[in-house]
């Protein structure tokens, strides 16, 4: 669950919440690819941010980025941008991840997240904010095993040999770790649909119903999470990646009193090979 301020909601928030309302990491992935996703966000059709997504993958390891920021009126009224991160391993054809870090920056509040994982359990955490001390749900130690970081939560794998884009891939309850808050988010399949961005994929999508369950590091009456449990409609529409079984997020819609929420892709391109190496090289050296 993204920090409960008023910048991060209206501008990183939608960055994480595409990554985090998805399917795990979770089966075999083509070697050296790339997926390169720009999301519009809006409300009630007006337009109040975007969201950058890169991930490449290799043969041995993988990294993935998310840059959301505000953008048209809503930069008048607000600032704030958040960046996540994401790397880990390619084992056996697996993707496993290995360290995220999350860094927001607002005008009440700058955070940063930086969390190390081994199997699915967190080794290694730390989470620091400017803002206030808060009365919190307690984490503990149970709470960080067996989760999946929110950015390594972007592709899911639809197992065997038939159709990628299937009621399967919304089958799965996904166990969220951010650094900070633990959540469930229960996909469950609503329809198949087709699609079309204004640069790249266009085609057949699987549309996941998305219910949240708060479980602990959440603030204690949170705004944003009787919000989000309250049997709010969220749905995630997921498009193939082609070359592979992987699926990524193609829109994320939330209902809102005065709106739906819309994080919607206009750019959805997929590249492979040498870029793909050049990319993760460009990833792994010192700045």
């Amino acid at each position: 669950m993204p920090p409960d301020t008023a910048h991060w909601r209206l501008v990183a928030w939608p960055a994480a919440a595409l990554a985090v309302v998805v399917a795990m990491f979770c089966g075999t992935a083509r070697a050296d690819s790339r997926l390169a996703v720009h999301y519009s966000v809006s409300v009630a059709g007006i337009a109040i941010g975007m969201t950058d997504v890169d991930v490449a993958i290799g043969e041995t390891e993988y990294t993935s980025s998310a840059t959301g920021r505000a953008s048209g009126m809503l930069r008048a009224l607000v600032t704030g941008e958040g960046v996540i991160s994401a790397r880990g391993a390619v084992i056996d054809g697996r993707l496993v991840p290995a360290s995220f870090s999350l860094s927001t920056t607002g005008e009440d509040e700058t955070s940063a997240v930086r969390m190390t994982l081994n199997g699915g359990d967190v080794k290694d955490l730390t989470a620091e904010t400017s803002a206030p001390d808060a009365e919190r749900v307690p984490l503990t130690a149970e709470h960080r095993k067996g989760i999946v970081d929110p950015l390594s939560a972007l592709l899911i794998e639809v197992h065997g040999t038939g159709d990628v884009v299937a009621p399967d891939a919304c089958q799965r309850t996904l166990p969220i770790f951010d650094g900070r808050r633990r959540f469930d988010l229960a996909l469950s399949f609503k329809r198949i649909e087709q699609v079309k961005a204004k640069r790249g994929y266009a085609g057949p999508a699987v549309v996941c119903a998305v219910a949240f369950k708060a479980i602990a590091g959440h603030r204690v009456g949170s705004p944003l999470v009787k919000y989000l449990s309250s049997g709010r409609e969220i749905e995630l529409t997921l498009a193939p990646i082609a070359g592979t079984r992987l699926l990524a997020p193609f829109r994320l819609s939330i209902a809102n009193l005065l709106g739906n929420m819309v994080i919607e892709a206009t750019e959805f391109d997929v590249s492979s090979q040498p870029a793909i190496r050049a990319a993760l090289s460009a990833a792994a050296t010192p700045r």
